[in-house]
């Protein structure tokens, strides 16, 4: 099962002046069980195809979205069952926290769906775990007067409460300190690996994006300008660069180093497998 877009068109405004075409012609598979990214520039139409994959936007000009082979589009009154399947993390999404206690917060999504308090008690138990905080220190406190981490954490477990199949995370460590950011990344691992949850990652850091994911779609001017495995496209360094994109800080290294080791390999992203790779050119 998968998430399949297939010759996506949107333009914003449609018929006035000021009419911007957002996305054209995008085709994107996102293969259930991966950690999946997506980068370009502010304004190459990231987040308007990622709102797209779980109904947030109307059907768009042109082409199709189905979500393990339903298409959004025929089930627009379904869309809440949409947005429980497809969970959508926006970029600081603690601003979007709104109840008194954590438990409040966290419980509001699964009482929606109409689950007795039972019910609501185990997810809220449960997604909590999966962001590593302990439902019993932190079930009563304020979520306002929390750090900036810990309110990052408590907000994607409201979503993961939901019991969503796919995670959509729009820029999920802006804004978060060192020790948060490598806290919040682990966590994306977890929630993947453990809990069998397929991510779809939007990032501006080529560091965490070469990290984690597995599939990369690289996007400029509204289309896909390269895609596939993560290590396949950074070795496309020419290309990226033309885009205007930056390359992770281990990329650029080795690729540097490669003018006096020609056979250095700067498909790597793992630091010390970087290290090992310079101590080859040193001998």
């Amino acid at each position: 099962m998968s998430i399949k877009v297939h010759n996506l068109s949107y333009v914003y405004d449609k018929g006035l002046s000021f009419e911007k075409t957002a996305l054209k012609n995008v085709s994107v598979t996102i293969e259930e069980g991966k950690i999946v990214g997506i980068i370009g520039h502010t304004g190459s139409g990231k987040s308007t195809l990622i709102q797209h994959m779980n109904g947030l936007i109307k059907p768009p000009a042109k082409g199709m979205v189905w979500v393990d082979d339903m298409d959004l589009y025929e089930q627009q009154k379904e869309v809440f069952l949409i947005c429980q399947k497809v969970g959508m993390v926006f970029q600081y999404p603690e601003m979007q926290l709104f109840e008194d206690t954590v438990e409040k917060d966290i419980g509001f999504g699964p009482k929606n769906l109409g689950l007795n308090e039972e019910e609501v008690h185990d997810r809220v138990v449960e997604a909590l775990g999966m962001v590593d905080l302990d439902y019993d220190s932190i079930r009563s406190r304020q979520p306002f007067f929390m750090s900036g981490g810990e309110k990052r954490r408590i907000a994607i477990a409201g979503i993961l409460a939901m019991k969503p199949k796919y995670l959509i995370m729009d820029e999920p460590t802006a804004g978060l300190d060192p020790y948060a950011r490598e806290q919040l990344l682990d966590e994306i691992v977890y929630i993947n690996r453990e809990k069998k949850i397929t991510v779809i990652m939007v990032s501006h850091d080529m560091d965490e994006i070469a990290r984690l994911t597995d599939y990369l779609y690289v996007m400029n001017q509204g289309q896909i300008a390269l895609h596939g495995k993560t290590s396949d496209v950074f070795a496309q360094f020419e290309k990226i660069q033309e885009i205007g994109m930056m390359l992770p800080q281990v990329t650029e290294i080795l690729i540097g180093l490669s003018n006096k080791c020609p056979n250095v390999n700067y498909s790597i992203f793992n630091l010390d497998a970087a290290v090992n790779e310079i101590l080859k050119c040193r001998c």
